[in-house]
């Protein structure tokens, strides 16, 4: 499979796992920790070398991975619909964000300044957590941003998460790097047409780079 149809795989990939995480944080106030922490480094990293970089190699979007193998592979669930939405959503808020070159600018400049001012707190950051402090900085930048862009992203989810203030900026936090991924899976050539008519091709390359993740646990784990 060529390179190109991989890189648009893994940005898809990082925007289906920000739906499944936003979708998560509201209904149940908790997500997948390793999958959010890779979601929001992946939303600090501006420049990066390559696709699989952008998330910190393909493990960091397994839980994309999955959701693209099995959603578009034909495997439904309940809340499958939910996903849909915000996944469109974000869609549509990166084709609106692609027309606001000025907003684009303040979110690089924004995102900048976020990494200077949380240098002060890398001590406390570590590889399973993210710390508060950028989730509520992150939150800011996206509804100065994001937020004046329309329509709004609509979220579902139980009243006392989403009233919760460390929790509703971690939703905010997840849906800008689905977005960022969106801009990213579109920069790569993705289309929604491709959504359309080539699900199962999408599938199959998600599964591919699943099981080369397995099997290169696999021979680490035998080293």
């Amino acid at each position: 499979m060529n390179t190109s149809f991989t890189d648009r795989t893994l940005a898809l990939a990082g925007l289906f796992q920000a739906a499944r995480l936003a979708q998560e944080l509201a209904r149940a106030g908790r997500t997948d920790a390793p999958a959010f922490v890779a979601s929001i480094q992946a939303l600090m990293l501006i420049d990066a070398p390559s696709t699989e970089a952008v998330y910190g190699g393909a493990q960091g979007v397994a839980l994309g991975l999955d959701l693209l193998r099995n959603k578009l592979g034909g495997v439904t669930d309940t809340g499958d619909v939910e996903i849909a939405r915000y996944v469109i959503a974000m869609i549509h808020l990166e084709g609106q964000l692609r027309r606001q070159p000025e907003i684009q600018e303040a979110i690089r400049r924004g995102i900048e300044a976020i990494r200077e001012q949380m240098k002060f707190f890398e001590a406390a950051e570590t590889d399973e957590t993210v710390h508060p402090r950028l989730v509520e900085k992150l939150a800011e930048l996206y509804t100065q941003t994001i937020s004046t862009l329309t329509p709004r992203i609509m979220v579902n989810g139980e009243h006392g998460h989403l009233s919760n203030p460390p929790i509703a900026a971690k939703v905010r936090a997840v849906l800008f790097a689905g977005i960022r991924s969106a801009f990213l899976w579109h920069q790569l050539g993705g289309s929604r047409w491709q959504l359309l008519f080539s699900r199962k091709k999408i599938a199959g390359e998600a599964a591919r780079i699943l099981e080369d993740l397995k099997e290169n646990e696999t021979t680490d784990e035998h080293r």
